[in-house]
């Protein structure tokens, strides 16, 4: 079953409403609380990253404009090939970049640089190359992109293949999306625009696989969550990649597995999903979907809970959710799962302070039953339709189990996370950061500025 397309794109939404302001309910621990009580008998776990500079052929804009301008890092995604080599995509004025490094982080060659590439969607790193999933040229109605997965070989390419186009009457004018591999087959979810058919100039999203070789396998869906603000996707050996979506009409972040619309979707949490209210570009939100060995998910994310959700009466339809915020600020929340076909139980909330913005948040498996869990809070905020401005106050990394207990006091790092993070054999976690102060005080307006320079922070449990 489809979800009814939407006609207004989902980064131009603006609106005066402002969201009601109360009382964040707190499922998780305090952080100083648990640790105190541990006492000197707890051996506290370093979480100070280690890096490695890189340096690079050429500019990188490390910025990009979210919704109302909002300073959201310019994805970089890292990946780990089976042999533990690292590849590094970010994009640049001449394309995207992918750059080759050792297990260690160093350079090991030069860049290979994905001509006309527009945006990093999803790398996956191989033995003898990888596959990234872009956007690129295309021909259509509303002279937008094509989302595309190409794959190199030693170098050179050995496929490309468009994922949208006048076939399947639809466009990729952004991806905000992600790409994984299981061996056999590579699974792609990102955003798509309608461009003819039912819906045509309305917003959803698109599951595709391709195979190998570059052939496009079944599966999936062409029409999914309405005006998707934030995706996650796990690869699985077997049927159906895990896959969870923001959306705007069911208000709040569903799993999405192997159907075509959130429509019967387990609700992992509701949220009021306006443009830049949840969700947002994949750096600041979501896309971080972890797998336990006893097949459990987790998945963090800015939230700003429901004081109330309930079912909105002017959609006929019956499937439109009206939400009520419980903050103007967004918390870092971590919602649990016990199978890709489940709903969770109540999200964890690991901050409270209902003055304190959050974002950029990410979740990571850190060694055999614990997480990682990083955020950037702004302190002195002020929000408007969403999106809050404020004094950056730092990086904070926490280490929880599988149930969101807190197992560390938080860590403030120089070493932002800004986009996926590699996890090697033995579990040391690797990603790359532009060496930038970070500055959320103003909106961002014009060009981003660049840097030559990316850093590989590494750390190992």
């Amino acid at each position: 079953m489809t979800s009814a397309p939407r006609t207004t794109h989902h980064r131009r939404i603006r609106t005066a409403r402002k969201p009601v302001i109360g009382a964040l309910a707190v499922a998780g621990l305090l952080a100083g609380a648990w640790w105190a009580s541990a006492g000197a008998a707890t051996t506290a776990p370093n979480l100070a990253p280690t890096s490695t500079a890189v340096t690079l052929a050429t500019g990188f804009p490390y910025l990009s404009a979210g919704y109302n301008g909002t300073r959201e890092w310019t994805r970089t995604a890292t990946a780990a090939a089976p042999n533990g080599t690292l590849r590094v995509a970010w994009p640049a004025a001449d394309g995207v970049h992918v750059t080759p490094l050792t297990a260690a982080g160093a350079r090991s060659g030069a860049d290979t640089v994905v001509k006309g590439a527009k945006e990093v969607g999803g790398l996956v790193a191989h033995d003898d190359g990888f596959a990234l999933l872009t956007r690129v040229a295309d021909t259509n109605k509303w002279k937008e992109t094509a989302a595309a997965i190409v794959r190199y070989t030693g170098g050179k390419q050995t496929f490309r293949t468009n994922l949208t186009g006048t076939a399947s009457q639809d466009t990729a004018p952004l991806l905000d999306g992600q790409l994984t591999w299981n061996g056999t087959k590579y699974g792609a979810y990102f955003v798509v625009h309608g461009a003819g058919g039912f819906a045509d100039g309305h917003y959803g999203d698109k599951m595709a696989y391709v195979s190998g070789k570059g052939a496009k396998s079944s599966g999936g869906w062409s029409w999914g969550c309405s005006h998707n603000e934030g995706i996650a996707l796990h690869a699985e050996t077997s049927g159906a990649f895990t896959s969870l979506c923001f959306d705007d009409w069911r208000s709040g972040l569903f799993v999405s597995t192997g159907i075509g619309a959130p429509d019967t979707a387990p609700v992992v949490q509701r949220e009021q999903c306006w443009a830049g209210y949840c969700g947002g570009t994949f750096p600041g939100r979501t896309g971080d979907l972890v797998k336990s060995s006893t097949g459990r998910y987790v998945t963090a994310f800015a939230s700003r809970g429901a004081a109330s959700a309930k079912k909105n009466p002017a959609d006929s339809s019956g499937r439109g959710w009206t939400v009520t915020p419980r903050t103007s600020t967004h918390q870092v929340a971590l919602a649990f799962m016990k199978d890709r076909n489940s709903g969770p139980g109540k999200a964890v909330y690991l901050t409270s302070a209902v003055g304190t913005e959050n974002v950029n948040v990410h979740v990571a498996p850190y060694g055999k039953d614990r997480l990682l869990v990083s955020w950037d809070s702004l302190k002195t905020t002020k929000c408007t339709s969403g999106t809050c401005t404020g004094t950056f106050t730092g990086t904070h990394f926490r280490l929880v189990d599988w149930t969101g207990k807190v197992q560390s006091a938080d860590k403030v790092v120089t070493t932002r996370v800004t986009g996926d993070i590699a996890v090697l054999k033995d579990g040391t976690l690797t990603w790359a950061y532009a060496p930038v102060a970070p500055t959320y005080a103003t909106p961002l307006t014009g060009a981003s500025p660049t840097t030559k320079t990316l850093r590989i922070a590494r750390l190992k449990p």
